[in-house]
């Protein structure tokens, strides 16, 4: 049962008794119907110190919901720097590929004229249809010297020839690598633009459940202040009663020692009514002091089993938010911030295991086995905004633990719905 639905019945049932403690009339007031009424108070006093901790309970889980609003605040801050970094990482990578682009232009340019070149090279060395070789050439000469002229034109020409077809080789070649590394380049643009996709969608996915967080914290706030202030006011009807049959019977009551005794009550009563007050206001005062806390750290277990593994992520469960990029540093990880790939390899490292950054070094990170075989410790990808794109540890019984966008570090489902639908039967076993 929720705290909420606490709060409403504890307000129903003091209403409930409000409306059963009427006055009793002037005939009745006799010390029974006093003893009955003070009798009647002492069951409500019991109902609000229930209710008073039920209010500390609420307190306590605003405070905590206080610091996970934070959080996420925090992580949206951080994940749309990242985003701004991306754009401008894109643009600069559009004009790098502009500039390519260009290069390749001239370069193609070059090799088509040089082309031209080496054809009219070529038609040189015919004559009417028929290839003349340049031994043919030398050898139709007239007389020595034309022979020695023309052997060293011949030899010109063909070392004139041999450094244009390398160098035209060259620029094919450097034509090819400059077309490869455009692909390439390209190819990690669009996994950029894939990637910044992602990152946006997981900033609506915190925006959204950051507004609903501070729905419920308004939410629950509201329904404590109506609960105390009913509760408050029950108590207040119960006084006035008691107070009212009190006085009608000192009145009537001949005996100074009785007036003195009664006199003594009602002080006792409002000597406890201010006790209770600044009771009321120290333990409003101790509720409304919180602090952002941060996790301890866990120490490193180089012998460590799969179970403590798993276990080594607990204390963040409720206690941690999605951030692209978290988990790389002991800022991060002492305030339990963390995106799927940071927290795997955290995990692992808590038991001496130093794993890959991001999933598609994860991916690779050990053996990969069949779904079948999967055991507690493996680790299991998913196909979110791209493939491989999200990564958990198995914990057995078709559930993982990992950082997801929503939720921060938790344990989720992976036998039926969204993650079901994402999972893409890659799970990769590493050895302790």
């Amino acid at each position: 049962m929720s705290k909420k639905k606490l709060l409403v019945m504890s307000l129903a049932v003091m209403i409930g008794l409000g409306s059963s403690f009427a006055i009793p009339s002037a005939k009745a007031e006799t010390a029974e119907s006093l003893s009955e009424i003070q009798q009647q108070r002492t069951q409500v006093q019991e109902k609000i110190e229930n209710a008073e901790q039920e209010l500390n309970d609420v307190q306590k889980e605003l405070a905590k919901l206080n610091e996970q609003i934070e959080r996420v605040d925090q992580a949206i801050a951080d994940n749309n720097t990242k985003m701004e970094q991306t754009k401008k990482d894109i643009t600069v990578a559009n004009e790098e590929i502009s500039k390519m682009q260009n290069e390749i232009a001239v370069l193609e340019e070059t090799i088509k004229n040089r082309t031209e070149i080496l054809k009219q090279r070529a038609i040189a060395y015919q004559h009417s249809g028929g290839n003349v070789d340049y031994f043919d050439v030398l050898v139709g000469s007239s007389s020595f010297s034309d022979f020695v002229n023309r052997a060293i034109a011949v030899g010109k020409i063909a070392e004139a020839d041999r450094d244009l077809i390398k160098q035209h080789e060259e620029d094919q070649a450097t034509l090819k690598e400059t077309q490869a590394a455009k692909v390439k380049r390209l190819a990690e643009l669009t996994e950029m633009k894939t990637e910044l996709e992602g990152m946006q969608a997981l900033v609506l996915e915190q925006k959204e459940q950051n507004d609903q967080l501070k729905e419920q914290l308004k939410s629950e706030e509201s329904a404590t202040l109506a609960a105390k202030a009913s509760m408050q006011q029950q108590d207040s009807n119960l006084a006035l009663q008691e107070s009212s049959v009190q006085q009608s019977l000192a009145q009537a009551e001949t005996s100074a020692s009785t007036s003195v005794e009664l006199t003594s009550g009602t002080n006792g009563e409002s000597s406890n009514s201010k006790a209770n007050s600044n009771s009321n206001s120290t333990s409003s005062s101790k509720k409304s002091t919180s602090s952002n806390k941060t996790v301890a750290s866990t120490p490193v277990n180089p012998n460590g089993t799969v179970n403590d593994l798993i276990r080594a992520g607990y204390k963040y469960i409720g206690n941690s938010v999605y951030v692209f990029g978290g988990g790389r540093s002991s800022s991060d990880i002492a305030n339990g911030r963390f995106d799927c790939s940071g927290f795997v390899n955290w995990a692992f490292s808590t038991v001496g295991v130093s794993l890959g950054g991001n999933t598609d070094s994860l991916k690779h990170a050990g053996t990969q086995v069949s779904r079948s075989n999967m055991q507690p410790g493996d680790l299991v990808f998913f196909n979110t905004y791209k493939t491989d794109g999200h990564v958990g540890i198995y914990v057995g019984g078709g559930k993982f633990i990992g950082s997801q966008s929503s939720t921060g570090v938790a344990i989720a489902n992976m036998s039926s719905g969204y993650w079901a639908e994402k999972f893409n039967g890659r799970v990769v076993r590493v050895n302790l």
